[in-house]
């Protein structure tokens, strides 16, 4: 009398084996066979050439400007207040009549954003009561300089819009005929 395993029972667990391994190579024959695909990434054209993104992808930071090209940051602090890694850094500075720089009494003199910290999260731009800042579709962030990764406020700033200051469509003046008697 053995009190061994059955030996129909190791034949199934052998048979179980060797199926599995089977069904695993069938997988890496069928890819090793298969075309390859390249992408010529770093050698496009275009910085987002190619890169598809989804609406609610987030990039690097931009901070916008109103209709008149004024900066829309009225340097409030809320932002650096709601940033969890302490990242951004601000300094206020009052506005001018000489030297308009937003369109509120202040403006960040100083706008700093240290990517070694960033985290993504976007709660900047959801405490951002002007909506100043916002994320952007840039993801070209590597660098062999940690000390690159710190954006100032120039790099971090949309261009001015060619319309900025005028009137979007001019009117033409309107002749209105005279009444007679």
């Amino acid at each position: 009398m053995s009190f061994g395993i059955p030996n129909y029972t190791v034949r199934m667990s052998v048979f179980r084996d060797i199926f599995g391994i089977a069904k695993g190579m069938s997988v890496t024959f069928r890819e090793m066979f298969a075309p390859t695909i390249v992408e010529d990434y770093p050698n496009k054209k275009l910085p987002n050439e190619g890169a598809v993104f989804q609406e609610r992808f987030r990039g690097l930071h931009e901070l916008q400007r109103d209709e008149n090209g004024l900066e829309k940051c009225v340097a409030c602090f809320l932002c650096a207040a709601a940033c969890p890694s302490n990242c951004i850094y601000i300094e206020a500075a009052e506005n001018t009549e000489e030297n308009r720089i937003s369109g509120a009494e202040r403006y960040a003199k100083i706008y700093n954003i240290d990517y070694n910290r960033c985290i993504f999260c976007g709660y900047c731009v959801e405490a951002c009561p002007t909506d100043a800042i916002t994320h952007g579709h840039g993801f070209k962030l590597a660098t062999f300089n940690a000390s690159n990764l710190v954006y100032r406020k120039e790099a971090l700033l949309v261009p001015i819009p060619a319309n900025a200051g005028k009137p979007l469509d001019p009117q033409e003046p309107v002749m209105v005929p005279e009444k007679r008697a």
